[in-house]
């Protein structure tokens, strides 16, 4: 690529000033002399003086006719980084609004959008919700990270690979979803001539070799339509579309020969109104024979960025198939500079206002970035779900009223339901699609119409919607669901337990809910309120014997138990559990609960075999407290390690033991054995693993919970 004329603040002033006011391009030049200022005697890796940069990104801030204050965030992006400046000095010159958008490119240029450094992943979550709420943040790092595309030759090949890779994966298919095809097509370009030099030249000279027959061909067409259509008085403007080497670039990765690619002979008509779209289609069709299956209408029925064009494939001049593109001259303008291309000279209300309300009402691609942050995913989550459901490929569907949704390719009526609204899945009871009934795991395709079938006497969703469900959204709110009303269901059952063990017990209840037992409970069990004891005893996880055990249980007389603790912790230091009041006796750890370093425990005097700890949850404990006594945990340091068995939940059939017996391993955890207990939606694994305390144990829970692929971790008992 050639190396492109440089910027001068003359030029850009004069592109200013073709749609903003002549006081709004004077604040211009001031920001510019600010920023001249402030990098006065800084250059850059490539030699050039830094101001240089900023000028470049402002003049492609122009080409989609951003705003003055984006404009002059543009030319200010780098100086609160680089430069000996304030935000309260950017306020107090040009605006909160100003310092507001520099202040939020600054953040974005101290990151590394790559997510393989875990400890990014948090920040990375915050700037992408940032840029969802005020896009002119994104539309300034677009123009920043185009022109730093144009430069990167000054930069080590290392450099330059892992900058092309991050711009190809997530800042060329944010600029599609704005609509910036320019920007897009430019970005794309850039990074395949950086990731992979001998295609992207290779490609570029077979384009040059054919140039001349590609343009002698495209002339003569382009004559025989503009004649067609002088001929019907269609005013119109008609030219040769190059296609971008990037995008042939994927149609011969998919398979195609070089020769094979029809639409590198494109055409492109604009035309007044609408109405002369379709006028222009029927004549082209009326003498070009159109390629079947090849007709796009997507003036009626618009893209989510606003894109709108008519596209047919014909056969042309001498055979040559042609892609041709029919819009009006505006069509052009958002198709080719976004959705914001031509707010600055049609509208006459505030441009933020215009700006903001604009790509709140057409931006789904933002809306689902929103959606997905109310979800409360963990970081990791988030990030991988923008990744793979927003920035990737995706389709268009539509309700029957014509609203266009935006889904990932693979998504199933259910994902379109939670994306119209969580009471339409949560009361979904079937999907008709293009008028007919289709099964639940349908999978949708582009320009489906979709109607959702409800019932409000519906009882929920099934939890086999999970492996049916693509977006984290719908399978956020499906679990959602089901977590409230097992909850609930968990809470009343494990009332009536707990309330029926005290009846056995003889324990009236006003005796044992009082406020100072209250208090207790939820402090030993580290809990927030009855109900989470009630949800514990309903799902099995205590008892309800258990929970009573812990308030009334039978105590020692304090001073026998001051001597014997006493006594112990002189004598038994080598042992790993005190027993108290009893001296040198056989202590067993239980295996139907493993108990470790840290838990609460309890001893159970056994018949002939001493005593047997288990933690003073275990379910096995509810018959066992007449014969029980307090026992507790050698606080002399040891690194011996005790055995406990773990259940790892998944959200995949797929097998992934081998992998978490690598994680638990690197985290200083061996392994006695691990196995994989398929089911027919998820798989969950049994491993039982040494650990050296209750701490270690949660180390390697918060660990295994940052795979991608894990949805829970907990301690079994038998």
């Amino acid at each position: 690529m050639s190396e492109k004329k440089k910027t001068t603040i003359t030029d850009l002033l004069e592109k200013v000033r073709t749609y903003l006011e002549k006081e709004e391009a004077d604040e211009i030049l001031r920001g510019y002399h600010f920023a001249y200022q402030k990098h006065l005697g800084q250059f850059r890796k490539s030699g050039e003086p830094y101001i240089q940069h900023p000028l470049e990104v402002a003049m492609i801030l122009t080409t989609v006719y951003a705003d003055k204050e984006t404009i002059i965030a543009g030319l200010l992006h780098d100086v609160l980084e680089d430069c000996d400046c304030t935000k309260d000095e950017i306020e107090e010159k040009f605006g909160p609004v100003v310092m507001q958008l520099t202040y939020g490119v600054t953040k974005l240029n101290r990151l590394n959008f790559s997510t393989e450094n875990e400890y990014l992943i948090e920040y990375y979550k915050k700037i992408i919700v940032g840029m969802s709420e005020d896009v002119r943040m994104i539309i300034i790092k677009l123009a920043d990270r185009l022109h730093n595309m144009r430069t990167l030759w000054a930069l080590p090949e290392e450099k330059q690979k892992r900058i092309a890779k991050e711009t190809l994966e997530i800042f060329a298919p944010i600029a599609h979803h704005l609509g910036i095809h320019k920007i897009k097509s430019e970005l794309e370009d850039l990074s395949l001539r950086y990731l992979k030099p001998n295609v992207f030249y290779d490609i570029a000279e077979k384009l040059n070799k054919t140039k001349l027959e590609r343009e002698k061909t495209v002339n003569e067409m382009m004559n025989s339509v503009s004649n067609l259509m002088t001929e019907h008085n269609i005013k119109h403007e008609i030219k040769g579309r190059a296609k971008s080497i990037y995008s042939i670039y994927n149609k011969l990765d998919k398979g195609k020969k070089f020769s094979d690619i029809y639409d590198l002979l494109a055409l492109r008509i604009l035309v007044d109104t609408e109405q002369e779209c379709y006028l222009a289609l029927g004549l082209i069709h009326s003498k070009y024979r159109p390629l079947p299956k090849r007709f796009k209408d997507y003036i009626a029925m618009p893209k989510p960025n606003m894109y709108q064009s008519l596209h047919t494939t014909v056969f042309g001049i001498d055979g040559y198939l042609f892609e041709i593109q029919i819009r009006t001259h505006e069509m052009d303008e958002v198709a080719e500079n976004g959705i914001a291309s031509h707010w600055a000279y049609k509208e006459h209300k505030s441009k933020d206002q215009v700006f903001k309300n604009t790509t709140e009402q057409k931006l789904q691609f933002f809306k689902t970035i929103m959606d997905l942050n109310a979800e409360k995913l963990s970081s990791e989550d988030f990030v991988n779900s923008v990744k793979d459901e927003v920035l990737n490929q995706n389709i268009y569907v539509f309700t029957p009223k014509g609203d266009v949704f935006e889904l990932p390719v693979g998504a199933t009526p259910i994902d379109f339901a939670y994306k119209v609204h969580t009471r339409v899945g949560e009361t979904m009871v079937g999907a008709i699609v293009n008028g007919s009934i289709v099964p639940l795991d349908y999978e949708l395709q582009n320009n489906d119409i979709v109607k959702i079938n409800t019932n409000k006497n519906s009882k929920g969703p099934s939890k086999e919607w999970l492996t049916i469900a693509k977006t984290t959204q719908a399978k956020s709110r499906i679990k959602a669901f089901f977590a409230k009303s097992e909850k609930e269901d968990n809470i009343e059952r494990g009332k009536e337990l707990l309330e029926k063990e005290l009846r056995r017990k003889q324990i009236s209840q006003n005796e044992f809910f009082t406020d100072e037992n209250e208090k207790k409970l939820l402090s030993l069990l580290k809990m927030e309120q009855y109900d989470d004891i009630y949800a514990s005893i309903g799902n099995n996880k205590m008892t309800a014997s258990s929970v009573i055990h812990l308030l009334y249980k039978k105590e020692e007389p304090e001073e026998k138990k001051k001597v014997s603790v006493t006594k112990n912790d002189k004598t038994d230091r080598n042992t790993d559990i005190i027993v108290a009041g009893i001296d040198h006796i056989k202590v067993n750890l239980a295996n139907c609960c493993n108990p470790i370093p840290g838990d609460d425990i309890i001893g159970y005097i056994t018949k002939g075999n001493g005593i047997t700890v288990h933690r003073s949850n275990c379910h096995n404990l509810a018959m066992l407290e007449e014969r029980c006594v307090p026992v507790y945990w050698n606080q002399t340091p040891n690194q011996k390690r005790f055995l406990t068995t773990i259940l790892v939940y998944s959200n995949t059939s797929t097998n992934h033991l081998l992998d978490l017996m690598q994680h638990i391993n690197m985290l200083n955890a061996p392994i006695d054995r691990g196995i994989n207990l398929s089911k027919d939606q998820n798989a969950y694994y049994e491993l039982d693993i040494y650990v050296t305390s209750k701490e270690h144990f949660e180390t390697i829970q918060k660990d295994l919970l940052k795979l991608r692929y894990v949805t829970r971790v907990e301690r079994m008992m038998r």
